[in-house]
C-alpha cells in the first residue's frame, strides 16, 4: 500500500491538503513550508498527523526537511518510484550524462516558453544561493534553480524525468559516489548566464551555458581518494574556446 493511501482519514485528508498546496504552487518549489505549529494550526490536527503527511510526502520527493533549518518544496509532483529504481539499475555515470542531457534540453526550451512569473520564481532561488551557507554540500537550493528551469520547459515529461534522475544522483551524493566539484563563486557566475540567457530568451546561450555548467557542477568518485570531474570533456572543451566560460 503507497505513503498515498495508508494511515487514518485525517492523515489521508492532511496529505492531500498539503499535496493540493504544493501542486498549486502555493508554496513554491524551493519555499520553505510553514512551521509545523502554523501547519497544526491551518489544518486542525495534531503534530504528528502533520508529522506523518510530511514524512510521506517526503518520501514522495515532494518535500525535504532540513534539521535546524525547516521543510521545502523539492517537486510540484511526486518522483516516480518505478523511474527512479530502473535508473538505480544503470551505472551512475549513465545516468550523470542522461542528467546533462535534460538539463540542456530544459534551459533552452526554457528560454522559449518561461512565462514573467517563472522567471521571477528562477532569480528569486538563484538569489537564495547567493546566501552564505544557504544549503551548502547538498543538492537543496541547487535542485530548486534547476527543477524551476525544468519546470519552465513546459515539458511534463521532461520534469517527470529530471526528477527520477535526480532522486537517483541525490541518493548518490548521499553515499559519497557523486560529489559537487564547483567552488560557490564558480557555481554563482555559471547560474548567473544561464538565468541570464533565460531572461533575454537566448536559447543558444542557455545551452552552451547550462552545458558548461553541468559539465563540472557533479563528479564521480571512480575510487577511494581519487574524483573524477568531467570538465574537459569534448563539448566542454568547445565551449571554453568560444569563450562560454567565465
Amino acid at each position: 500500500m503507497s505513503a498515498i493511501t495508508r494511515g487514518s482519514q485525517k492523515s489521508q485528508d492532511t496529505l492531500a491538503f498539503l499535496r493540493a498546496r504544493i501542486s498549486q504552487g502555493d508554496w513554491a518549489v524551493g519555499e520553505r513550508i510553514p512551521k509545523e505549529p502554523e501547519l497544526m494550526e491551518l489544518i486542525g490536527v495534531g503534530k504528528s498527523t502533520v508529522r506523518e503527511a510530511v514524512r510521506s510526502l517526503a518520501n514522495l520527493g515532494m518535500l525535504e526537511t532540513i534539521p535546524g533549518v525547516g521543510t521545502f518544496v523539492r517537486a510540484r509532483t511526486p518522483v516516480s518510484s518505478v523511474l527512479s529504481q530502473f535508473l538505480m539499475d544503470h551505472d551512475i555515470e549513465e545516468v550523470l550524462v542522461y542528467r546533462r542531457s535534460l538539463e540542456i534540453e530544459a534551459a533552452q526550451h526554457a528560454a522559449i516558453h518561461r512565462t514573467d512569473e517563472q522567471l521571477e520564481q528562477i532569480r528569486e532561488a538563484y538569489e537564495r544561493l547567493l546566501v552564505p551557507g544557504a544549503e551548502t554540500g547538498s543538492l537543496g537550493s541547487l535542485s530548486s534553480f534547476h527543477h524551476l528551469i525544468v519546470e519552465a520547459s513546459g515539458s511534463k515529461l521532461l520534469q517527470d524525468l529530471y526528477l527520477g534522475v535526480m532522486s537517483v544522483l541525490k541518493k548518490a551524493i548521499s553515499e559519497g559516489r557523486v560529489f559537487h566539484g564547483l567552488d560557490d563563486a564558480t557555481q554563482h557566475r555559471d547560474h548567473a548566464a544561464v538565468l541570464q540567457a533565460i531572461e533575454q530568451r537566448d536559447v543558444r546561450n542557455a545551452a552552451h551555458s547550462m552545458a558548461l555548467h553541468v559539465d563540472r557542477d557533479l563528479g564521480l568518485r571512480v575510487e577511494e581518494d581519487m574524483l573524477d570531474i568531467q570538465q574537459q570533456t569534448e563539448r566542454a572543451s568547445t565551449l571554453i574556446e568560444a569563450g562560454f566560460d567565465s
